[in-house]
């Protein structure tokens, strides 16, 4: 009986000029996702191959299928080449004809994007037909360089009082997001999309939500979320769910960048979310050693710093020369008990412009958002806030992280003076001042006007169980009762003196209103 290495090299023999040319090969072996191919001689690294069961037609005639299977080459090899399969694994056989397509990996990108679900490979997966992208982009390039880009010095609010006074974003920068398993990372990053909707139309970035390795029904809730808060107007979702194969989990976040890359292009603002990037290490390392490429630490090839730094250094803000528009990058790293020295945490740590850090510890304890005031850091810092922010956030950072080590000394000592006492209450109110729930992100505004109250002892009564009861109600007042001085520092970006003025008097009205008890 004839053995299928045997009947491949027959085919090969048999094959027509057109058929046995460079630019066709053969499926040698298959299994797991992966195909070693026999002839294609000058195909290049990460190129696109088609596979193909029918012999006697041309490579448009191919390309017809309604469903063709591709692959993408990740090894060069003496004998032959290694690609993986981007699709159905169970079509691919041993025997099966591969085509060059002569092209990189590419996608298909333009505004008609906006507002769709897609997957890696830019195709739709939200049922509503064709996107009808136009301009063809490979989904890997070369990030800008040194000379095409400018400094970070304009904010990207998330409407979370924390994040904004004490870990400014700025757009252009590359913000990680660590933290355990369920400690509120992906809210952080789907509360920054939904408060874009209180920014300018004009200077309202797009949003790319890539979502790696994740439950279809979790993706499937955020898109519905989007949708409801009128955030899809806005917004691109890429999917590769746990369901998909190991090389879409790795192309994802790529393919998000390209996205992000094309509206930054146009001199636009965009901000893309790799909800997680831990996934797709993991996808590429199983890929890779599938591959045969020798294991490193913790079994991770040696290229996935590489893999990281490639992708993330496409954040950036351009020069004016260059259109002006920016790229921030959002990544989500899920760290194992807390355990930040691991080998893809530091790796990330080290790519990024600085993390905020959510502690399982405090979001245990009811803190929303739970950040670690002291591990957290924005490189950019106070270059990527407003005047007005600044101004009235000024040295909330350094009190909480004093605040932190006076609540750790406190469990031995339950003799304390008035003064360690006061700090102590202080910290506690402004603790429950920075609390804040999911989906309900701030306007800027209010931010500021809440920060400016919290810190000049409007809320000094309070005590820190009445803090939430008490900001609501001081949230519903300042929309009634201080809309004009809202807008003035909306418009311009700090509090100015006659901004000062009226805000205090309408906060000493709230508190002889509602926080002076009746004689």
């Amino acid at each position: 009986m004839e053995s299928i290495i045997e009947r491949i090299e027959r085919e090969i023999a048999a094959w027509t000029p057109d058929a046995g040319s460079e630019e066709t090969g053969i499926v040698r072996a298959t299994g797991d996702g992966i195909v070693e191919i026999d002839g294609l001689s000058n195909v290049a690294m990460s190129e696109m191959v088609l596979f193909d069961a029918t012999f006697d037609r041309t490579l448009a005639e191919a390309l017809k299928d309604s469903s063709p299977i591709y692959g993408l080459i990740l090894n060069l090899e003496e004998d032959g080449v290694r690609a993986v399969i981007l699709g159905d694994a169970a079509k691919v056989h041993e025997g099966m004809l591969v085509r060059r397509l002569g092209r990189l990996l590419s996608i298909s990108v333009d505004e008609s994007l906006i507002g769709r679900v897609v997957s890696p490979l830019g195709e739709p997966v939200d049922g509503k037909g064709a996107t009808g992208a136009k301009e063809v982009r490979p989904i890997e390039r070369e990030a800008y360089g040194i000379i095409d880009r400018s400094s970070v010095n304009t904010p990207l609010h998330t409407g979370i009082k924390a994040v904004d006074a004490m870990i400014p974003i700025g757009r252009g920068q590359r913000e990680l997001i660590i933290g355990d398993r369920g400690t509120g990372k992906t809210s952080i990053a789907i509360d920054t999309i939904l408060n874009q909707k209180s920014e300018p139309a004009a200077t309202r970035p797009i949003c790319i939500y890539v979502a790696i390795g994740q439950k279809e029904s979790k993706t499937a809730k955020i898109v519905a979320e989007l949708a409801e808060r009128g955030a899809m107007e806005y917004t691109v979702v890429v999917t590769a769910p746990a369901s998909a194969p190991a090389a879409l989990q790795f192309l994802a976040p790529f393919t998000g960048a390209t996205i992000g890359e094309y509206f930054m292009e146009q001199g636009k603002d965009a901000l893309v979310i790799y909800d997680d990037l831990s996934k797709q290490a993991v996808a590429y390392r199983q890929m890779s050693l599938l591959l045969r490429r020798p294991p490193g630490r913790e079994a991770y090839p040696g290229d996935i710093f590489y893999l990281h730094s490639r992708l993330l250094e496409r954040a950036a803000k351009l020069s004016k020369e260059k259109g002006g528009g920016s790229l921030t990058a959002l990544p989500i790293i899920e760290t194992q008990e807390s355990d930040v020295s691991a080998y893809i945490p530091t790796n990330v740590i080290s790519i990024t412009d600085g993390q905020i850090y959510l502690e399982a510890d405090l979001f245990n304890k009811g803190q929303r958002p739970a950040i670690n005031v002291g591990i957290s850091v924005s490189r950019v810092g106070s270059a990527a806030q407003t005047k007005a922010m600044k101004k009235v956030s000024g040295k909330i950072k350094l009190e909480l992280a004093q605040f932190r080590e006076l609540e750790a000394f406190m469990q031995f000592s339950s003799d304390l003076d008035a003064d360690t006492k006061k700090q102590i209450d202080a910290g506690r109110r402004m603790t429950e001042v920075l609390n804040q729930g999911r989906g309900v992100p701030l306007p800027f505004e209010m931010e500021t006007a809440i920060i400016f109250a919290a810190t000049n002892g409007y809320l000094d009564t309070v005590s820190a169980i009445d803090i939430k009861t008490v900001e609501a109600k001081l949230q519903d007042y300042l929309f009634r009762e201080a809309a004009g001085v809202l807008m003035a520092i909306k418009e311009s970006k700090e509090v100015r003196e006659e901004s000062e003025k009226t805000l205090r008097e309408k906060l000493d009205a709230f508190v002889a209103r509602h926080l002076t008890p009746a004689m």
